[in-house]
This record gives structure tokens, sequence and C-alpha cells, in this order.
């Protein structure tokens, strides 16, 4: 039987389920297809690493480890919500919402002292940050934004900050000692497994890993960063942005680089604040607190301590603000600073937002100043550099001329750095680190051999890469097949010069030999040029594919769909599975939070569903060709033409209180749902089936609405955060009780 499984998630994505799921399952009934859920919210993934902790009543099941073997076969058919990568804060908050509910899942040890601790830290390592994706994604990416959301842009042009040749705002990045100017790589001729181990200086080995296997043709790196050049770069940029008057941002991904990028957020915590962590640094230590999980967590710990030793590290906390420059806000009106947490600024988020902003961003009196944009390793701080001096160039884009910029993202399989994560360290000792080859990972005897190796000292962050051939060869041929179905030109980011992307041209340039590309145009240039490339033809309104690799992947489809259409959350998102199955993936999820604070003080959702009704359209349309049921692609084809009306009539959600929420929303995809269904004749059956419900959700629209609506601007009680009481906000999602009547009369 053709089904969907979609996912339930987490914060505005996971209230938004409750009101939209009636609606999928009503509908898709109809054509024969079945609608099962799965949870893959934090919560639940922390329920499902410790059953062993649970009571009978209390355990679940492991449903991502499930997902993620379906992803592997042709049956699958997943709508991918956004989920929370969760940082430590988020994740111990998790984690104590879970046990005042009364679940005995263990604290979180950051420094484990114990066998227990280490295995209870190894469960929630597979937990925490960007946990989900890497699971799934059992495909390569293909993301666009889709004409109806590109056309509506045009029409009804989204704000867009005025730039100025005068601007100071600028990225800094690190010219040496960073893991760009280290990395090294190597394609491994058969398949073999490899150790990774640091040797110190008295000759002891320590195995970081011992077992990483690897197929033929495989490509793995490694790359180290300084910690001795990091702290310079950064003391040198607090510094120079002082000097200059502009903002102190800096700008990480610590959410999907989970182990390196919140030691480097912790190094800049300390750059900034210098002299609290050098005069109170033995009391802070004695508290536990840790500089990588930013100053929200120790100004928490600090309230234990007695006064004086209080108001002493306050008081140095207020001399950093006021002897250092100003620092980039997340809230001005509450004091939160974009070093409170390190998950707060995602830099696929928060640098094309500076973009959309005249390169300029909020300051402690909340008003908008000149940046200096801190990314650390320069691997792709060129794609914002290049962005930022172009509009000091040229101006900002202009939304209803400028042309689009898709993507063909290379991430099956966890390509690349995003799978690197269990082989991320920071370095305990000075010596060397070395990834051995081995027959069966363990020591062959001869050692083994040494396929790469680099000096490292003490607090260095190293890590290895993994980006497997077949991904590699399925995005090529991905690739191929966009630039043919557009006629657009087809731009390999990929730099000649960089370790990883030599390996990876020879893969690319060999597949292309075995492909039809005649009368394609296919380039190759690195993030610089094809940055300026790519930029320039969207400004002169015209269409250039990206190819990239995973993590510009994630940059890109976050600063061109903001630039074009004002949001990522309105790019479809199509993952064609390697085993013939479809994962579809609904958009961003970034502000959620802020939807979720709203509705729980005044019950209203201001959370965008576009995303879900795109991928649900693609879905429909792929269970029609792999099932050959021609209900499904016919209710593909009609929510399509039901999202085009949606966007053309304006009934997305209202920031306001009072106004159509996400709820209002969901009537009328519904209602124009139905309406498209009701009038198509392909189906007789069909149109008859829809054309009573059609008439009666128009008839009944005011009353519906005013349902929806009059429940607004009381708080609402969801009885959790990140584990809520879902029949709670199921009844607080679906108020209007004549909307809820008449999709009971959909039969199946």
């Amino acid at each position: 039987m053709p089904k969907i499984i979609y996912t339930y998630t987490d914060e505005g994505p996971a209230l938004a389920t409750e009101s939209l799921l009636p609606i999928l399952e009503a509908f898709a009934g109809t054509a024969g297809v079945e609608v099962e859920t799965r949870d893959i919210s934090l919560a639940g993934r922390i329920l499902a690493a410790f059953p062993d902790r649970l009571r009978d009543d209390q355990r679940v099941d492991d449903a991502l480890a499930e997902l993620g073997e379906l992803a592997k076969t042709p049956e699958a058919n997943i709508i991918k919500l956004p989920n929370i990568s969760a940082s430590i804060p988020q994740l111990k908050a998790a984690i104590a919402e879970l046990q005042e509910a009364g679940y005995a899942v263990p604290d979180y040890p950051e420094e484990p002292g114990s066998d227990e601790e280490r295995e209870v830290q190894e469960r929630y390592a597979a937990v925490k940050g960007s946990a989900v994706n890497p699971v799934l994604r059992e495909g390569n990416s293909d993301r666009r934004a889709p004409a109806a959301v590109k056309e509506y842009a045009r029409k009804h042009p989204h704000r867009m900050g005025e730039w100025s040749s005068d601007s100071r705002s600028h990225v800094a990045t690190m010219s040496g000692g960073d893991f760009r100017s280290s990395e090294r790589s190597v394609t491994v001729d058969a398949a073999t497994d490899v150790r990774i181990e640091l040797e110190t200086g008295g000759g002891e080995v320590t195995v970081l890993k011992a077992s990483t296997p690897l197929l033929e043709g495989e490509i793995i790196d490694a790359a180290v960063m300084s910690r001795a050049a990091l702290v310079s770069f950064l003391q040198e940029q607090v510094d120079d942005a002082k000097q200059k008057g502009v903002l102190f941002s800096v700008h990480l991904k610590a959410t999907m680089m989970k182990v390196s990028d919140p030691i480097i957020f912790g190094h800049a915590v300390r750059a900034y604040f210098a002299d609290l962590f050098e005069q109170h640094g033995e009391t802070l230590d004695r508290l536990g607190v840790s500089a990588n999980d930013g100053m929200a967590s120790l100004e928490k710990a600090i309230e234990e301590l007695p006064e004086d030793q209080r108001s002493a590290i306050q008081d140095a906390i207020r001399r950093a603000y006021e002897t250092g420059p100003s620092l980039a806000q997340v809230d001005s009106s509450r004091g939160i600073t974009s070093l409170h947490v390190p998950s707060d600024v995602i830099v696929d988020a928060s640098m094309p937002v500076v973009v959309r902003d005249s390169g300029q961003m909020w300051n402690e009196n909340d008003e908008q100043q000149d940046t200096k944009a801190v990314i650390p390793d320069s691997s792709y701080a060129a794609l914002y550099d290049e962005t930022l001096e172009f509009c000091k160039r040229n101006g900002q884009f202009d939304p209803t001329t400028m042309g689009t910029v898709p993507n063909v993202g290379l991430m099956a399989q966890k390509a690349e750095e995003y799978g690197s994560h269990d082989k991320t360290f920071e370095i305990p000792a000075a010596g060397t680190v070395r990834v051995v080859a081995t027959s069966s990972g363990r020591d062959s005897g001869d050692g083994g051999t040494v396929l790469l190796e680099h000096a490292v000292e003490e607090g260095d962050i190293w890590r290895m890469c993994q980006t497997k051939d077949a991904p590699v060869r399925d995005w090529v041929g991905l690739a191929v097949s966009r630039a043919r179905a557009t006629g657009w030109p087809a731009v390999f980011w990929l730099d000649r010069t960089r370790a990883h992307d030599a390996e990876v041209l020879r893969k690319v340039e060999a597949e292309l030999d075995t492909l039809d590309t005649d009368g394609l145009d296919i380039r190759f240039m690195a993030v610089d040029e094809a940055t300026r490339f790519s930029l320039e033809r969207a400004k002169a309104g015209e269409n250039t594919i990206s190819v990239t690799g995973n993590v510009l992947r994630d940059y890109l489809t976050d600063l061109f769909p903001i630039l074009e259409v004002g949001t990522s959350a309105k790019v479809l998102s199509i993952v064609p599975l390697m085993a013939g199955g479809g994962l579809f993936e609904t958009g961003a999820g970034g502000s959620a939070p802020k939807h979720v604070q709203q509705f729980v003080k005044e019950n209203h959702l201001r959370w965008d569903s576009l995303g879900e009704f795109l991928a649900l359209a693609a879905s429909f349309d792929h269970l029609g060709e792999r099932f050959d049921n021609a209900r499904a692609k016919l209710l593909g084809d009609t929510l399509d033409r039901a999202t085009a009306t949606f966007l053309e009539e304006g009934r997305s959600p209202s920031r306001n209180v009072g106004e159509l929420d996400n709820r209002g929303s969901h009537f009328y995809l519904a209602m124009y749902w139905a309406q498209e269904l009701a009038s198509q004749d392909d189906d007789a059956e069909m149109a008859e089936a829809f054309a009573a419900l059609a008439e009666r959700l128009a008839a009944d629209e005011d009353t519906i609405i005013a349902e929806l609506n009059e429940v607004q601007g009381d708080p609402v009680d969801t009885g959790g955060y990140y584990w809520p009481d879902r029949e709670r906000v199921a009844a607080a999602m679906r108020p209007s009780e004549t909307f809820n009547a008449a999709l009971a009369t959909i039969e199946s």
C-alpha cells in the first residue's frame, strides 16, 4: 500500500503537525495512500536512547533508526520536517524536562569520570547536534524555489535593506592554521579499515578511534585547526572590531559541527571576555563552567556563588562589555548577545540576513550597525566575503528581477564535514595524529599503512571526513539531469588547489565522461569565483545551478532563497534516495522557538507550513509514479495548484494575534485543494467526492475563520516545550468544530 511517513519533530513544526495532519490523512485516504507518523523529536530521541532506564509504559521506539533503514529501500517516502539540532544547553534543558515529567534519563556528563558516564555520554552523542539528517540522507539533494513561490516573490517582494559602498561590514577569516590550510586527502584503492591514533612525544600511542571501515574508491580527508592560531586570530578580531567601531559577531555551525564548532565558539567567548577568565578561571572551573556552552550557562552557574564572588564576576562581565567592541545581539530587549548560546547564531541562517539587512546586525541599543563577521575556518568564508563585497559595489538585489540559484548538493551517506562528528577530537597532548590502514581495524602486526598524518599541539581540533564513491557518481548524474532539464549553466564549486576537492574532481570528470553532456554548460570554479559568477548572473536576472558539496549545499540553500523569496522555508527540497525511494524536506526551522513562545503566550502560531505543502505535493507525485497510482499523482498536481492559489491570495500566517495564523492557513489550503480536485476532469469520481466538501468549506469560510481567530489572545498550556502533551496540543490546534466536522465527511 502506498504510504507516506510524516515525521513528528519539534517546536513550531510539531505544533503545526497537529493541525495539518488530519487534513493530509483525509485527502490521502481517497487515493488509497496511508499516512503514518514517526517521532524523531529531540525528546523522543533521548527516550529511545535509554530504554533500560525507563518503565515499560515509558519506552519509545527508535524511530530514527527505523527511518534510516527505510531510507535504504525503494519503498521509502518520508516527509522530513525541521527538528532541533541540539546544542549542549538545549540537550540539558530537554533532559531536565523529561526528568521533571518522571522519565529517569540520566544527566548529561560533560566530563565523564567513569565508564558508566562515558557510556552515557556516548549515547547522548548520537542525539545531540545534527543527529537526524545524516541518518536519513541516503541520497543527494535537489533544492530549488518552485515557480509559484518565485513568481509570488516577484509580485510581492519582501523587504531588502539598501547597501552603501561605504559599508564597513566585512568577513574576517584565518589565513593559516585552520582546517582549509592543513587539509590532506586520499582516495583508497580497495576496501579497508582505518584506525585513528595519537602518538605523543614520549612514544605513547593512544587510539582515538579503533575502526572506520572504508569502501573501495572512498575519499578520506584529515585537517587540523591550530588552537594557538585560532586564539591569536580571535583576539586580533576583537581588537580590530573595537578599533573600527563595528559589531563583533561570530558565525559558526555548532549544531551540525557539534564537536568542533562549540570548541571554536568557546575560544571566541574567552577572547572577548579574556580578563574574566584570567581573573576568575579557577572559580568558573570549580563551578563546572565551560566557555563552549556560552555566557548564558556561565551566568546561570554563578547564581549559586556567595554575593561577593558573584558580584566580582558580574563586574568583570560588565567591564568586558564597556571596554570591548559592541556585540551583535540575538535579542537586545532581553540582553541576549551572540555569545550567549552556541546555537543562537548559525552561519547559514545568520549571514544571509546580514546580506539582506544592508550588511548589518542589531546592537545593544536595538539599532542596526555594521559588523565584523568572524568565520574562523577559511574553507567556505569566501562565499560570504564575496557576497558582501559584491553588494558594496553593486547595491542590493531586487527580488522582482533577480535570477535563481538552485542547488544540487552532495550529501548522501554522511558525505564530507557533516559526517565527521565521530572522527573529531580535541587533542589532549602534543604529538602526531595518524590515520592508519589495517586489514581489520586492529593492529595488523606491522602497524599498518599511514594514509594521513598531522603534527598537533594540545588543544588543537583534528578531524577526519569521508566521502563515498557511489554518492559522488549519483551527485554528478543528478547535476547533469538538472542541467538538461533547465538549460542553465551548472557550476561545480570545486577548487583544484584544495586537497579534498582535487580528489572529488577526479571522480567528477571521470563520471562526466560516461554521461551525455552534449549541449550542456558545465563549469568548475573555486568558491570565490563561483560566488562572483552566480551573483553577477542573479543580479542580471539569469539562472545558475550550483553543484556543491555538503556544507556549501547548506549555505547556498539559505543564502539565495532568503535573497530571492525571503526565506529558505519556501524552498522545494527533494532527496532522490539512492535505493529508489524519496525523502522530501520541508524547509528551515530557525525561527521555530520564537513561534512557540508566541503560541504559548497568546495562542497564535505564525509557523508557515508552505514547505510542508511543497514537500507533500512532490511526495504524492513520487508515489503516483512508484505505485502507478493515478490518484496519488492527481493529489500532487492539485495540491501544487492549490498552493499557487494559497500564495496568490495571501493566506500565509500573520505575525499578529487575532489575525490568520497557521491553523487558518491550513483551512485555506484544504479549501483550495478541495476546489482544485472538484474542478478537475481527469477523475470524475474524485471530482464528485470533493465537490460537496469544496462547497461546504466555501460556505462556512467566515464561520471557520472566526472560530480559529477568536481563541487567540490567551495563554496556552502545551504541557512542555520539548515533550508536550500531544492531546492538549491537538485540542489547541483544532479549535474549529465546523472545520473538523467538514473534514470528517471525506470518505477513503
